[in-house]
């Protein structure tokens, strides 16, 4: 009772975090990277499978429920023409990411397609870190550390504890805190004379 009540609470956390970002989205206020949500989405949405085959219980549920929500904004950018300025490197980060998917398929184990799953998720960053380097104005923090403080509560919330089921969630948890951290050193740096 006390695992799904933590998944409770980290869906509740992913909702929160995720509806000022749609609603700022829909406004046009936040450009997002239509490249880092789909890579992000898909990604996500295969570990959430890795980790129910690895038994993680209702710890994996939150990050089922992000997944497709991070669909939902890659959708959203691409429809709203968020972020058109797509580079060389970003065509690399996606061709990088999605010829990282079958990999899964090819090593039969929850453990490696978590570690190569993770591996592509950072490198959906890439054009998210490129962007708001430059145009750090453009991002929501909190979303980032309301995601950050989910993936503390999803480790929390495991059934079963092992690299497999803990693995993604960290990572990608430390991932938000780094880019929080450099987005607020940008900001800094820019408003500086």
């Amino acid at each position: 009772m006390y695992k799904e009540l933590l998944s409770a609470v980290a869906i509740a956390l992913t909702f929160i975090a995720f509806s000022p970002y749609i609603h700022s989205v829909l406004q046009g206020k936040t450009r997002p990277h239509v490249f880092s949500w789909l890579i992000w989405g898909s990604t996500t949405f295969v570990v959430f499978l890795a980790q129910l085959a690895d038994r993680g219980g209702a710890g994996a549920w939150p990050i089922g429920v992000s997944g497709i929500i991070t669909l939902y904004v890659a959708f959203l950018a691409y429809t709203k023409k968020s972020d058109i300025s797509i580079t060389r490197i970003d065509w690399l980060f996606l061709f990088l990411a999605m010829t990282s998917l079958p990999l899964w398929y090819l090593t039969s184990d929850p453990l490696w397609a978590v570690v190569i799953l993770t591996t592509v998720d950072l490198m959906g960053f890439g054009p998210t870190f490129r962007k708001a380097y430059i145009r750090p104005d453009e991002e929501q923090l909190t979303f980032f550390m309301l995601v950050a403080l989910r993936n503390l509560i999803v480790i929390v919330a495991l059934v079963h504890y092992s690299l497999t089921t803990v693995l993604f969630p960290a990572v990608t948890g430390a991932a938000c805190l780094i880019f929080i951290l450099m987005v607020v050193y940008r900001r800094r740096i820019l408003a500086s004379p």
